[in-house]
């Protein structure tokens, strides 16, 4: 492999084996695409954020029936029979060539028995021959969705904080505490666009969200630390380098790697999103699909963005140059 050569500063010369890509010089690049996308993800909010039942209460009823029905027909004619808004869902039943329907009512106090019976009318009204048969009725509390909802968001904050006390540690002599920060502001705006691709695209936030933000708080941040330890690595085999370099250097080391881990995660996700889409396993799309866009973002902030953050950081602390680490002389024997 053919060595080059990164920019001559200060009259030194450093020779690396890797082709050196001039992360810090597309900051400026970076920060755009980065703030643009975290706007039209927090702005996204006001097309309509679809709330699972599982976090506003209401019941969920399930039939059986045979031959075919029109969910959308459904849906429509059962919102203007209660009033509040329903989500129908097919199924295929282990029993025979039955299938089943799971009627979703978004509504506070659930709904009552006689309200249920109507609902049951209707559908035999609309679909006479489909031998239709009741077989569950659950009502759904808010408030325990809400308590779960908490939770994860208790343990996304303790989470982020525990990064930033770990990387502090374990980074310390290329400043830790602003690199921690550095890496949970490019895990923040990872989740907060994949929280915009959900509602973009019409995913409802319920629990499988909730799975892919507490999956990515673990994933997302794993490019990151690797370039950090190379960082930390080059500080002391390259000396004296200008920190815009280093961080360079230290990216392109970790871009083969890091985008081979992201190539192999996003091709699973791919996998299974197409298996889901013919299918018809939409409770996986939910999960599948965010994944993909948290992997994709998250692989970009890891290399472009948090690197270019960090090294704006150092240079508005006056830092251009990191000191090399010191390491302990071996007492003789």
């Amino acid at each position: 492999m053919s060595k080059q050569t990164n920019p001559e500063k200060e009259g030194k010369k450093y020779d690396v084996d890797v082709k050196v890509r001039n992360f810090c010089g597309k900051a400026k690049i970076f920060f755009i695409i980065s703030l643009a996308l975290i706007v039209i993800s927090l702005l996204s909010t006001f097309t309509g954020v679809d709330i699972a039942l599982e976090f506003k209460g209401g019941t969920i009823i399930t039939y059986s029936y045979m031959g075919d029905m029109d969910e959308s027909k459904l849906e429509k004619e059962l919102t203007a029979l209660v009033g509040s808004a329903v989500n129908a869902q097919e199924g295929e039943s282990l029993e025979g060539n039955a299938h089943t329907l799971s009627l979703s009512f978004s509504s506070n106090e659930g709904l009552t028995v006689e309200r249920q019976a109507e609902v049951t009318d209707k559908i035999q009204e609309l679909y006479p021959d489909s031998q239709l048969e009741l077989l569950d009725s659950n009502d759904v509390d808010a408030r325990s969705g809400g308590e779960f909802f908490a939770k994860c968001l208790v343990a996304a904050a303790f989470a982020a904080l525990i990064l930033i006390v770990y990387i502090a540690f374990r980074f310390k002599q290329i400043s830790g505490w602003s690199a921690g920060v550095c890496a949970v502001l490019g895990l923040l705006s990872t989740l907060v666009v994949t929280y915009g691709s959900v509602v973009l695209i019409g995913f409802e936030i319920d629990s499988n969200f909730m799975a892919v933000i507490l999956t990515l708080l673990g994933y997302a941040i794993n490019d990151t630390i690797i370039i950090y330890d190379r960082i930390r690595e080059n500080q002391t085999l390259l000396p004296g380098m200008q920190i815009e370099d280093l961080v360079n250097i230290s990216s392109s080391q970790s871009l083969r790697r890091s985008i081979r881990t992201s190539v192999t995660t996003f091709s699973s996700m791919l996998i299974v999103t197409i298996v889901s889409l013919v299918m018809g396993l939409d409770s996986i799309l939910s999960f599948s699909v965010p994944m993909m866009v948290g992997i994709a973002m998250g692989t970009y902030n890891s290399i472009c963005f948090v690197p270019s953050l960090w090294v704006w950081w150092q240079k508005k602390r006056g830092i251009s140059v990191l000191a090399p680490v010191k390491t302990k002389k071996k007492a003789s024997a």
